[in-house]
């Protein structure tokens, strides 16, 4: 179906490939900066790949900084305050995030207080609250799951208030993302496993929400597809180069369609359930996603029921309710293997979520904005009944 309007935005330079990360220099000169603050995390540091970095500026006329490897599993206001710091201090021009969705978020919280000259970062959590230039920002994933590195968003906890906040504009696009898979060959199958449902679970809501459109669909659909063919692969050997860049480029295209297409009622209890109980986003995603499917099989079981052959259900139903099912049990199969191949959580329970919480975490999925998005309405006690399901 074709909406009456849809927007399309993804203004992000992508380079992809065995050799991408050799073009940084280049793409750091076309940007008219030199001299990068990298911000990465330590487990980045330790398994080495910030001497990739090092290695392809090496006889450029560009230049690391300096290095924040500081960045935790979820970025903060004082995380991003410190990263500041040293930007200012060490005179740096441009921001390089290596890792995952919380460098890539940490980067972006650094790239506000830069640009709008300002220390308050919650000042700007919301929508199109930025007005100032960005600095030039390149985004190397490490991980094949947020999609961060062609997103329009980041959230960032805020300590005093103990809650993740969502920032959203179309100046925080990063101007270049590269996509190398010997980045993301030393990622454990665990996290391997997380980020890919992280990546599975922006496509499927993408493909479903409200504010769904052709072109999002598309790359939606491609996401789906390469993320069942090849995720697998990458939990049983790591280092098989193809699956790597395959789901390097899967996350990607989840990301480019969420980005405009938006998410639904599983991101918003991801989001509270990492906000209340610091569970890691993908694992989150993972446990929700086929209780979230089900929550909107009433309104939106054509769409999900298109989805069934991308996700390798053959000879699929007839009636689209019984397509769409079939697509929520795929969901429920691939899990099922990841948690016998890595132990990826597949209930809140494994999770390390108590139980005396969920009432929390349901109050605050419902104020989260990605329930604006879902094709069913979300009450408490709609997200009260998904959570004891997933328990």
């Amino acid at each position: 179906m074709i909406p009456d309007y849809f927007q399309f935005y993804c203004p992000v330079k992508i380079l992809s490939g065995l050799k991408a990360l050799s073009n940084l220099p280049y793409e750091m000169e076309l940007l008219g900066a030199k001299r990068a603050l990298v911000i990465t995390d330590l487990g980045v540091v330790s398994a080495g790949l910030i001497k990739l970095v090092e290695a392809a500026m090496e006889g450029s006329k560009c230049e690391i900084g300096a290095i924040y490897s500081d960045t935790p599993v979820d970025s903060s206001n004082k995380v991003v305050n410190d990263a500041a710091k040293i930007y200012r201090a060490k005179k740096c021009d441009c921001l390089v995030a290596v890792g995952g969705g919380s460098s890539m978020d940490t980067a972006k919280g650094v790239d506000i207080l830069i640009s709008e000259g300002m220390d308050d970062l919650m000042k700007f959590q919301g929508m199109d609250r930025l007005k100032a230039q960005m600095q030039p920002f390149i985004a190397i994933p490490t991980t094949a799951g947020t999609g961060s590195e062609v997103t329009l968003a980041a959230v960032i906890r805020d300590i005093e208030a103990d809650l993740k906040m969502p920032f959203v504009s179309d100046k925080l696009y990063p101007h270049v993302a590269i996509l190398d898979p010997k980045m993301t060959m030393t990622m454990p199958p665990k996290i391997t496993a997380a980020t890919g449902m992280d990546a599975l679970t922006h496509a499927v809501e993408a493909y479903y929400c409200l504010q769904k459109n052709p072109v999002s669909d598309a790359f939606a659909t491609a996401a789906v597809q390469m993320i069942f063919e090849y995720l697998i692969k990458c939990v049983e050997n790591g280092r098989d180069e193809k699956a790597r860049m395959a789901m390097a480029n899967a996350s990607l295209l989840a990301g480019i369609s969420f980005s405009n297409s938006m998410v639904g009622v599983v991101h918003a209890l991801a989001h509270a359930a990492g906000g209340v109980c610091h569970v890691p986003h993908g694992v989150a995603n993972a446990v929700f996603l086929p209780w979230g499917m089900e929550q909107n099989l009433g309104k939106a079981s054509e769409y999900i029921a298109e989805l069934a052959p991308y996700m390798g259900v053959k000879d699929p139903p007839a009636q689209p309710i019984d397509r769409a099912k079939a697509a929520v049990q795929a969901v429920r199969n691939l899990l099922n293997k990841l948690h016998d191949l890595c132990g990826l959580p597949t209930t809140l329970k494994e999770a390390g979520v108590p139980k005396q919480k969920l009432n929390k975490i349901a109050k605050a999925a419902i104020n989260d904005g990605s329930c604006n998005y879902n094709p069913e309405d979300v009450t408490f006690e709609d997200a009260l009944a998904i959570l004891k399901k997933a328990y």
